[in-house]
Formats: structure tokens, sequence, C-alpha cells
């Protein structure tokens, strides 16, 4: 593994980057999830929704990496069924966030445990992050200098933490966007169940 990294061209790598800063800074489904979880929890609950986000992404790589994720092309049900269950994960975050009186600002382990848990099942249940991964990352490897699942780990490996770091600081400045709107606790649970509740439709309708 070591030894393929070794062999990796820099400059693709920080070209892969590159694209990779632009994908993290374009709205999308786990920015939005990022930024609701530190209006509702805020920014230690914004970062650990990053960082549980990120560990979703490195799962849907191992799969990419076996060439699993293919399977969910092949078989439309087995695509749709996951989908689904993605979705109504976020309908159950975003019923549960209209009903708070406000954000929880607890700060505990099990709050953030929760908060990083909600991320890693939110990303992991979206099965396009998955065909995603399968479709970018290929075409930063190159056969002739070591085994492609090898190359495309270590560039999950790199997208993952560059998402952490983007993601995480997103979520915190979300949090404490919220938490000087203290006067507005319970307007901020509204907001992150809207969010929760449009991530979910656009799931369905996509």
């Amino acid at each position: 593994m070591l030894e393929t990294l070794l062999l990796m061209d820099v400059w693709l790598i920080v070209t892969f980057m590159g694209a990779a800063v632009l994908l993290y800074l374009t709205p999308g489904a786990d920015m939005m999830f990022t930024i609701a979880s530190g209006l509702s929890g805020g920014p230690k609950a914004g970062a650990a929704a990053a960082a549980g986000i990120s560990l979703g992404v490195l799962v849907h790589v191992m799969i990419a990496a076996a060439g699993l994720a293919a399977l969910l092309l092949s078989y439309p049900a087995a695509y749709d069924g996951i989908r689904y269950a993605g979705a109504a994960y976020l309908a159950y975050l975003a019923i549960t966030s209209w009903r708070a009186s406000g954000p929880e600002r607890r700060q505990g382990r099990s709050h953030l445990s929760r908060a990083f848990s909600r991320g890693f099942i939110t990303n992991i249940l979206n099965p396009k992050v998955a065909l995603f991964v399968l479709a970018f990352l290929p075409q930063f490897t190159d056969p002739a200098i070591g085994p492609v699942w090898q190359q495309i780990l270590w560039l999950g490996v790199f997208l993952a933490l560059g998402g952490v770091v983007t993601d995480g600081l997103i979520g915190i400045f979300a949090g404490l966007a919220a938490g000087r709107m203290a006067r507005a606790t319970r307007a901020m649970s509204k907001i992150s169940s809207l969010v929760f509740a449009g991530l979910a439709a656009r799931i369905i309708i996509d």
C-alpha cells in the first residue's frame, strides 16, 4: 500500500484535490446536512457531523475499490431500496428537529456521538455517493504504477480528510452563527427540520 502511494504522481494528486475542493464548495446534501447539524447542535455538532460524513465516504470508497458499487447500477431495486431508506431517515430527522423546542447545545460525548452517527448514516444511505466515487476516483489512477484499488483507497483517504476540514469548518461556522441568534433557538430547529426534509425530498425526486 505505502509503495503504491510513493509511486503515485504528486501533481496528479494535487489536481485531484483541486477538483475535490470545488466539489466540497458546491452546495450538496453533505454540506446542507452539516449546516443543519451546526444550526441545531452548535459548532461541535457541526464538526462531528462532518467527521461522520467523511467516515461514510471512506466506506463508499472501500466499496468502490472492491467493485461492489457497480452492482448498484445492475440492480435498480437495490439502488432504490438504499435511496428510500436514506430519505426515510432524513424525514425522521426532520420530524424530530421540528418537534424540538430549540437547538440542543449540550456538548457532552453522547450528543456529539449522535451528530457523528447521523452524519455517517445519512452519507452511507446515499447510493449516489458510491456511484460518484466509482466514476470520479478511477480517473486519477494509473494501472502502470500499481493496483488500481490501492490507488482508489489512497485517493479516498485524501478525499475524506479534505471533507473533514471543509465540511467541518462549514459546520462550525453554522454553529457559531446559530449561537449568535440565541433568541431564535426555536427557529433554528425549524430551519434544520426544513433542511432535512428538503434533502429527503431531493433524494426521492432524483
